[in-house]
């Protein structure tokens, strides 16, 4: 049985301060087309940079998951980002108008509240799921950090967590599948040991940090200088605590509130694989830079799936979606030395082109001309010149734009070309583009079996001289 994907029947926003920052900031979910995914968009910086969730754009996992793309940065996203998988969504647009999601009250349950007021759709693509075959484990031994992924038929998670704390103790939470996060995880508070706080405050480090965001636990005694300090810091004639437990005895609403919220973590940072999964994580004392890790791992499992189920029945004859004039507006490169004819498919991820290869072409008169053979180092430019327009298609002008590449490697011929065959080249997104870097895999097909293949890494460079005419700007693509 397939599953639809699911977006947002309309924009919602929610307004709060980031607990680091302290800036407010408005958070507006939008919905988003078919394989859209989650991203986030700064729409107070300038150009609006969108930064994917995805656990290559991950830069800081200390106290939260910060992710950075396009110059553009946003801190503290596990717990949207755990409201989005808890409503089953696979496209939505984040546009956030400062450098922090905020914080709200430490749990993902108003973000569940506000995507609910808007209501789901269902999508006419088919959701992907990722379904482990084989167990894949992960360690730091340093901070005893603990994850075990195993096959089973649908996203479950268990995590414990231990302290060393009395007041915390050893703690278990569950949850067998996604459609009992809301219930059972979704309201579950941030918690930091007083110790802990009191270092951050000292650092400056929790600014948006309030009695009501997070559950502060209580492992020592307290002074009343300390209980004064306190009061001054969160401005706040009420802060106590009565011996050992919870900071103004805050409700707690769950007895093991703390492990579902390390779990809420999980299913927040495992949204950054960029799939939905069908896998069993158990996690002993989870954090998320173990989180992220163990995300990393996953997503290269199903970079490797993808590979072996890779479509490579291609369609020469399928309608042009850029024809040689679109082409020519985008590359500088002209007859004789434009290897590309068309382009057929064109995604944000992967660009696939077409050439057919002739008696005509200039190489047949001195490269083996009694049995010509399309020169492997051409194969190489003709990848190089589809992968160009993947790369200058993410810019909003890319007729002021060049591809330069700064490398290739693992370069591999398997069979040769001849006049009279038609090649189809694929170029795919290896990594998230970054400062204007495409790292791709290429792949030349003939009659759907690989002819050549490479790994390229390219920089998209704004032309200095934009009256000199592109025709005569030819820039060396390989």
């Amino acid at each position: 049985m397939t599953t639809n994907q699911r977006t947002l029947k309309a924009a919602v926003t929610v307004t709060g301060v980031g607990l680091h920052t302290g800036k407010k900031a408005s958070l507006t979910f939008r919905p988003a087309p078919e394989n859209h995914g989650f991203k986030f968009q700064r729409i107070d910086l300038p150009n609006k940079p969108i930064i994917d969730a995805d656990v290559d754009n991950v830069v800081e996992t200390a106290r939260g998951t910060t992710l950075e793309q396009n110059g553009g940065k946003v801190n503290t996203t596990e717990h949207a980002l755990a409201a989005l998988m808890g409503c089953d969504l696979d496209n939505v647009l984040m546009e956030i108008d400062g450098p922090e999601v905020p914080i709200m009250d430490g749990s993902s349950w108003p973000f569940i509240v506000a995507l609910e007021s808007v209501g789901f759709e269902e999508q006419k693509a088919e959701r992907e799921y990722f379904v482990l075959t084989e167990n894949l484990t992960y360690e730091d031994p340093i901070k005893k950090v603990e994850m075990l992924a195993v096959p089973q038929d649908a996203f479950r998670v268990t995590v414990m967590v231990d302290y060393n704390s009395e007041v915390l103790g050893t703690q278990h939470a569950s949850m067998y599948s996604l459609s009992e996060f809301k219930e059972n995880i979704s309201r579950c508070r941030t918690f930091v040991f007083l110790h802990e706080l009191e270092a951050l405050l000292q650092h400056n480090l929790i600014k948006g940090g309030d009695l009501d965001n997070a559950i502060v636990l209580v492992d020592k005694p307290m002074s009343n200088e300390k209980l004064d300090y306190l009061r001054e810091v969160f401005n706040k004639h009420d802060v106590e605590v009565k011996g050992q437990g919870v900071l103004n005895n805050t409700q707690l609403h769950y007895y093991n509130e703390p492990a579902r919220h390390k779990l809420l973590d999980i299913v927040g940072d495992l949204a950054l694989v960029g799939v939905h999964m069908k896998a069993h994580i158990l996690a002993a004392r989870p954090g998320h830079a173990g989180n992220v890790d163990f995300a990393r791992k996953i997503k290269e499992l199903v970079k490797k799936e993808r590979s072996k189920k890779a479509e490579t029945t291609f369609d020469p004859q399928a309608p042009a979606l850029l024809d040689v004039r679109e082409i020519m507006k985008i590359l500088p490169h002209r007859q004789p030395f434009l290897f590309v004819d068309k382009i057929i498919e064109l995604t944000p991820t992967y660009v696939v082109g077409v050439k057919n290869i002739t008696m005509s072409e200039f190489w047949t008169q001195g490269h083996f001309p009694d049995e010509p053979i399309f020169p492997g180092v051409l194969q190489v430019e003709a990848m190089a010149q589809t992968g160009g327009i993947l790369c200058l298609k993410t810019v909003p002008d890319p007729e002021n734009y060049q591809t330069y590449f700064l490398k290739i490697e693992s370069v591999k011929f398997k069979q040769k070309v001849i006049p009279g065959d038609t090649c189809v080249f694929k170029l795919e997104l290896l990594t998230p583009i970054r400062r204007g870097l495409c790292h791709m895999k290429g792949t030349t097909y003939v009659n759907n079996k690989v002819a050549s293949e490479a790994e390229m890494l390219a920089q998209i460079v704004k032309v200095r001289n934009l009256d000199v005419p592109k025709k005569e700007a030819q820039p060396a693509s390989v």
